[in-house]
């Protein structure tokens, strides 16, 4: 008996090990504010975004719209031409409801080897500051600090509708009706990097969770950036992970499993990239519900993010995109 006891002991501490962090090698992050206009730019599209607005959903779509209404006008601040991909999305009772995505490209844009860089702009009944204002800020933000690069020419800038439920991996999911349009087009996507959460960070020790089994091999502080991909997109999230250890003081990691082992990894709108393997495509995430446990909560507000480290990913994904010509898929 006494056998047993301790058997089941060592089992429970081994499966809460699995999902806590358990890594002890754990780089810190030191602040410098390096970049305190893009830092604060962040701060205002959050709080004019989850604050102002609030909850956005088909159960409102005045406030979509005007979410929808407020991006554009940031992306044609800053240059670009902006058109909204217009269809109708069915909720429950079977209503129809205007829904759209935002593409923003510049007017002298090529029609190949686009880079998509995307974000959600919809939330799940609460302000959605981390999910998803603080991706759609950061793809606002990525935007204008690349729009005078050339490379800028080969990007489609993409607030996506409807990611959260009912919608999320359904056909009125707003990233799938734009791959499926992109593939009845044959539109020539060489990658896509999905923003879905970039703004809370804790350092203390323990503050990060994992999917089963992944604990003991990922590090425990959640002081870092995260870069998810499956073995079509293994180059994209290796090279990123490696641009970010050499130039950003920001810690990130890498994760590349089949979403089909990984619960959590295709949960966002980079799913149906790989779902129909069309481009390669990673999501860069804060990790979501694995450590922010406002996720999907009223709580879930724009003071609780950290915008020094918000603008370490923008600066950091940007300088990667510029820098970065020949990634393809994987062999």
């Amino acid at each position: 008996m006494k056998k047993m006891l301790i058997i089941i002991k060592i089992a429970v501490i081994l499966l809460s090990s699995s999902f806590i962090g358990y890594g002890i090698f754990c780089k810190d992050y030191k602040a410098l504010n390096r970049y305190p206009e893009i830092s604060a730019n962040l701060k205002t599209h959050v709080y004019e975004i989850s604050h102002l607005i609030g909850n956005r959903d088909t159960k409102d779509i005045s406030k979509l719209n005007k979410t929808a209404d407020y991006i554009k006008s940031e992306f044609e601040k800053i240059g670009y031409m902006v058109e909204f991909q217009h269809y109708n999305a069915i909720v429950g009772n079977g209503t129809k409801r205007a829904v759209k995505n935002i593409i923003a490209k510049r007017a002298d844009a090529h029609d190949k080897d686009i880079t998509v860089l995307g974000a959600h702009y919809d939330t799940c009944n609460n302000p959605g500051a981390d999910d998803n204002t603080s991706g759609v800020s950061g793809l606002i933000e990525i935007a204008r600090y690349m729009y005078n690069d050339e490379s800028s020419k080969n990007m489609e800038f993409v607030a996506f509708v409807n990611e959260e439920p009912p919608f999320f991996k359904r056909q009125y999911m707003g990233s799938v009706v734009y791959v499926k349009d992109a593939i009845k087009n044959k539109k020539d996507i060489k990658q896509a990097i999905i923003l879905e959460m970039i703004g809370y960070y804790k350092d203390r020790y323990f503050s990060q969770f994992y999917p089963f089994g992944l604990g003991f091999f990922y590090p425990n502080k959640g002081n870092f950036i995260a870069f998810v991909g499956n073995k079509e997109s293994k180059n994209l999230t290796k090279n990123l992970k490696e641009y970010f250890d050499e130039n950003s003081p920001l810690p990130s990691q890498k994760l590349g499993f089949d979403h089909d082992l990984i619960v959590g990894t295709d949960y966002s709108d980079h799913y149906y990239f790989w779902k129909t393997k069309y481009a390669p495509a990673i999501m860069v995430t804060d990790t979501s519900f694995f450590r922010n446990f406002n996720y999907h909560q009223d709580s879930d507000t724009y003071d609780t993010l950290d915008y020094e480290r918000m603008s370490e990913v923008v600066v950091g994904v940007s300088e990667f995109i510029k820098k970065s010509s020949t990634i393809t898929k994987s062999p």
